[in-house]
């Protein structure tokens, strides 16, 4: 096998994710550091966190986007138990995660008006029977299925529901109808390779108001707490965290935006994401005993790549073990709860030319654990 070339960079986690090319800690300002994020220095960084979000996601006027605790998964976790329970919910998943959205909405806030409308890894739920008159709630894109939503457009336009997105693995990767949106939820130790325990939620003017007309039934934490008086609390959309944020992590995250406008904004991170799924689709089509976990063409993400090879569950480790021994590729199993296989992290941070160089590796491997 040492006679292949390997990846310039072998992180292909699915997160967290492999930071920028050219990535370098002594680029990050510091003025920051050891300073309160109260402080008008710490609002005024957290408050451009926001601002060039907002401007390079190209989010429609009266959208907010702001920073919360816990990742994507408190981010969700706020927009679920601050929105819901109003009308009634139709809730999708095709994988964990999703899964666990479910059981939160069944189990721990104990809707009585849910519809569950699941799909087994590789497929996606019956898309158009999807009720927006109800409040929904889905992934964009399966990060351990590597099943992703084709487009928005079974999404009604005059709809009387919210719609709730767990899009953590394809923001700033995906095309996303902002118009068809209410909630956005993601972490941007995702696509952009930066650090984690931050979530951003963004809200449309019509999340806004159902957080200013409806209180839910059950006390809300007061990280969860987005209204104060039956009004938004614009300050956390300004800079203003619920809570101590790490402003390492945001002037990480500012680093990792300030690249995203440097290489033609998201267009361009759409498209290194699209040139390393294309890479893979041509190493599919060309071996036979390698495919995408997902059954359609259209709904193959171009972020979480999810693959199945034609071996035993042993082999696939033995396969991924090798290529980590080798300093080829880390961190490609498949997720714990999904079926045996290699996933490859294609986001915006990788290189295609690395994943193009991945390739023949995993061939070798093959190969070699199956002789």
């Amino acid at each position: 096998m040492q006679d292949l070339v390997k990846p310039l960079n072998p992180n292909f986690s699915s997160g967290p994710c492999s930071k920028r090319p050219g990535y370098d800690l002594a680029s990050l300002r510091t003025d920051v550091l050891g300073r309160s994020h109260r402080s008008a220095l710490g609002k005024k960084v957290l408050e451009e966190a926001c601002v060039k979000t907002a401007e390079l996601l190209g989010l429609p006027e009266g959208y907010r986007v702001g920073i919360v605790p816990a990742s994507d998964t408190g981010a969700v976790e706020m927009a679920l138990w601050s929105l819901l329970g109003q009308r009634g919910v139709d809730v999708m998943a095709w994988e964990s995660f999703g899964s666990g959205w479910v059981g939160d909405i069944t189990k721990q806030l104990k809707l009585d008006d849910v519809r569950v409308m699941e799909a087994d890894y590789g497929v996606l739920p019956d898309l158009n029977a999807v009720d927006c008159n109800r409040d929904v709630v889905f992934t964009w894109n399966g990060t351990t299925s590597g099943v992703k939503v084709p487009n928005g457009d079974w999404i009604a336009d005059d709809r009387e529901g919210l719609t709730i997105c767990d899009a953590t693995s394809a923001v700033f990767a995906m095309e996303m109808p902002w118009e068809k949106l209410d909630v956005v939820t993601y972490s941007w130790q995702k696509v952009l390779g930066g650090e984690g325990a931050h979530g951003v939620i963004i809200l449309s003017p019509r999340a806004v108001e159902r957080l200013e007309t409806y209180t839910p039934a059950w006390p809300l934490p007061k990280i969860f707490r987005l209204t104060k008086g039956g009004k938004l609390i614009e300050g956390v959309f300004k800079g203003a965290t619920i809570n101590t944020p790490s402003m390492l992590a945001v002037v990480d995250y500012l680093d990792a935006l300030n690249w995203v406008e440097s290489i033609g904004g998201v267009n361009a991170t759409i498209e290194r994401s699209n040139q390393s799924l294309a890479f893979i689709e041509k190493f599919v089509a060309e071996n036979d005993w390698i495919d995408f976990l997902a059954k359609e063409a259209n709904t193959i993400s171009n972020t979480s790549v999810c693959l199945c090879v034609d071996t035993s569950p042993e082999n696939v480790k033995a396969m991924v073990k090798l290529l980590d021994s080798e300093g080829v590729a880390y961190d490609i199993g498949a997720y714990r709860d999904a079926p045996p296989g290699i996933r490859i992290w294609c986001g915006a941070t990788v290189e295609p030319s690395d994943v193009e160089k991945l390739l023949p590796w995993m061939a070798k491997a093959y190969q070699q654990v199956t002789a």
